[in-house]
């Protein structure tokens, strides 16, 4: 049994098959250019409206998604599918000729200043310093950490100790500077430090105490050691030194500290002279410039 194959639809313009328009010698400047429809033909399903009907603008065709990929209906126009939408790019402000800037956010406006710190290591000592051009927010976050630091670490040492407090005051005068300044101008290149907390909110302020209670317990313990100069007959001593260094101290007779007992004085610095009190085996002499005083002292 013998079939026709199906025929293609009925195209009016021959040479053409499956395609639309007329043949290209018909109109040349389309030739040659597939998908092209020439000026005043209707695209593929469209029909135009016949002599007398309003003509209404259908506009571009809605745009379709590649094949197997979603269409985002916020999309913007002219931007690429499977890309992030346009955001626009955020200029930071320009400096003005010749203003300082912060060295370490390039915010302005800025002043020039440094920052110190002190630092003990029992023997040794470490000085510590930051120099500007600061803006406001990062020259006052910079004396915050830098006071902080000396608060604790400041004190480890005798020459530390009396250096300290002079480096802590020296960053007065750089935190009046930028407390002088107004805030920095927004858009600046780098973000500016931290501010944290205020000095005395921090636990290193803690570290001001160290001082305070040194000196406490160097007054209290002059106050309650009695030293030689004071002794009288009666008393009892102890020798808190050396043979060759002496440190005679007053003690409590009943103290298990008790050494000697001051059988008499004589304001001479004439060790001979304790020859006179019997049982004086041990002689103390305290010179002075013009006089001095000698301690009689014997077993307790």
């Amino acid at each position: 049994m013998t079939t026709t194959p199906p025929q293609p639809p009925h195209n009016p313009y021959p040479a053409q098959p499956g395609g639309y328009g007329p043949p290209p010698e018909q109109f040349p400047q389309y030739a040659g250019q597939p998908g092209t429809v020439p000026p005043g033909q209707p695209m593929p399903g469209q029909q135009l409206p016949g002599p007398g009907q309003p003509h209404e603008y259908q506009g571009p065709p809605p745009q379709q998604a590649p094949y197997g990929q979603p269409f985002d209906q916020g999309q913007q126009p002219g931007q690429q599918f499977g890309q992030p939408p346009f955001q626009p790019q955020f200029q930071p402000q320009a400096a003005p000729m010749g203003a300082m800037q912060c060295r370490f956010c390039g915010s302005f406006p800025a002043v020039q200043a440094t920052v110190r710190g002190h630092m003990g290591l029992l023997i040794l000592m470490r000085f510590l310093k930051l120099e500007g051009p600061f803006c406001r927010t990062c020259g006052i976050a910079t004396v915050r950490e830098m006071t902080a630091k000396s608060m604790w670490q400041g004190w480890w040492g005798i020459g530390s100790a009396i250096i300290n407090p002079f480096v802590m005051l020296s960053n007065i005068g750089p935190w009046k500077k930028f407390n002088e300044l107004p805030e920095p101008a927004p858009g600046a290149p780098g973000r500016p430090m931290d501010l944290g907390k205020p000095l005395f909110k921090r636990p290193a302020v803690l570290g001001l105490l160290v001082p305070v209670l040194v000196i406490a317990a160097i007054v209290i313990g002059n106050l309650t050691t009695t030293t030689s100069s004071e002794a009288q007959a009666g008393d009892c001593v102890k020798n808190a030194g050396t043979i060759s260094d002496p440190d005679v101290k007053v003690v409590d007779c009943g103290s298990p500290d008790a050494e000697y007992k001051v059988l008499g004085r004589v304001s001479s610095s004439v060790s001979s002279l304790c020859d006179q009190y019997e049982g004086a085996t041990v002689t103390y002499t305290e010179k002075r410039r013009a006089t001095g005083y000698t301690l009689c002292l014997g077993p307790k």
